[in-house]
């Protein structure tokens, strides 16, 4: 710890946090300026994990380009898929089948609520609700039980592929999933009426964290953490893709621009998902689950955009007429949504944010700094300490 000491009797200190430090999953390195026990400032790098994914898939085939796609995040990794598999069959001006499509929106859905869930889990861990941690990510299993007997593979799941997917429902699986889907919407509802009735959850996130609407579309805030400032943004409903079209749904939003609405966000958000499932399931097409293309692609270009769980997932891609792409680009929800978390951890008059409230404030915007730090080079630090 460094102080300084400014005009009279007022002392700053800058407390670093990380970028190895036990309560940090991945390396970052977050700079807070104090005063007291109030942050009035804050400093935020995040590229202590860069590993060149954007140069080293130009160094391989589209197909096994596949599999390190879908690497760059292990949670996100079907948002991932999917992104990447439509920008490679934009190039070529195909599609899909419709069955497929449908398909590729359940198994989407379904790594949704896996990721909610195992958000709202870590948000209960840093809140200091560890007994509420726990029965969520015992629900959890359902999902990820799921995601096994639908995709063979409980994280990566290798479902999206070029054309297509690579697998079809059965019966047994259909049944599996309706079985899972009513007990996680039992579950999730109860979740609700917990975090709206629990002391614990309520003072440690309502007013903690304030984003307001017209700070979080002016630092263009993706996600969950643009909705719960109350905008209504959702590529899924903005900009369709896959089945989103033929497939009805609710975006979801809250007015409060806290926490505690980002966690009321996110659990609605699961509840939604598992109605897009039920509908999906219902109404399933007939047809094949993949369209064989060319392994090489024409030269083209080619800009996907799909709504990941922390919010838009941006994919580029330029192709020289090669079976390697020629320039592939990506950019993460994390990376869109952390000028915003600056902006929350800064007071400056606004309200007051105590040193207690960052690990809070922090995991509300349910960062990814490996999925963007592996991607980015050199992105540096935001805001100022």
């Amino acid at each position: 710890m460094s102080g300084s000491v400014n005009s009279g009797y007022e002392r700053l200190f800058d407390i670093p946090i990380g970028p190895q430090h036990p309560a940090l999953k991945e390396p970052a390195l977050i700079t807070l300026k104090v005063e007291g026990e109030h942050v009035v400032g804050v400093g935020l790098d995040v590229s202590y994990n860069h590993r060149g994914i954007e140069k080293a898939a130009e160094y391989r085939t589209y197909v096994q380009n596949l599999y390190l796609i879908e690497r760059i995040c292990g949670i996100c990794n079907v948002a991932h898929t999917l992104t990447f598999t439509q920008c490679v069959e934009g190039v070529q001006l195909k599609d899909a089948p419709e069955r497929a499509k449908m398909l590729r929106v359940l198994v989407e859905e379904l790594a949704r609520i896996h990721s909610h869930l195992l958000w709202l889990g870590v948000a209960a861990h840093e809140i200091g609700f560890d007994t509420f941690f726990m029965y969520i990510w015992l629900d959890r299993e359902v999902s990820l039980d799921l995601m096994e007997a639908f995709t063979g593979n409980r994280i990566t799941s290798a479902y999206n592929i070029i054309g297509g997917v690579r697998r079809d429902l059965t019966p047994e699986i259909t049944a599996k999933i309706r079985k899972g889907m009513d007990r996680l919407e039992e579950r999730a509802k109860f979740y609700r009426k917990i975090v709206e009735t629990e002391k614990t959850v309520i003072s440690r996130t309502q007013s903690i964290g304030i984003l307001p609407p017209e700070d979080a579309i002016r630092l263009s805030a993706v996600g969950p953490t643009l909705r719960a400032s109350g905008i209504k943004i959702d590529a899924r409903a903005d900009d369709p893709y896959a089945a989103h079209a033929s497939v009805p749904f609710n975006v979801i939003t809250c007015d409060g621009c806290d926490s505690f609405s980002r966690i009321l966000v996110r659990i609605d958000e699961i509840v939604e998902s598992i109605n897009i499932i039920r509908y999906c399931l219902e109404h399933l097409p007939s047809g094949p689950i993949i369209n064989r293309l060319p392994r090489r692609v024409p030269a083209g270009e080619f800009i996907s955009r799909v709504e990941a769980p922390r919010g838009e997932l941006m994919h580029y891609l330029r192709s020289d007429g090669s079976d390697k792409p020629y320039r592939y680009k990506v950019k993460t929800p994390t990376i869109s949504n952390l000028p915003s978390l600056v902006h929350m951890l800064s007071s400056k008059g606004r309200y007051v944010v105590n040193i207690a409230d960052v690990p809070v404030i922090l995991a509300s915007i349910d960062p990814c700094f490996s999925c963007t730090a592996r991607l980015e080079k050199n992105i540096g630090t935001y805001g100022k300490s």
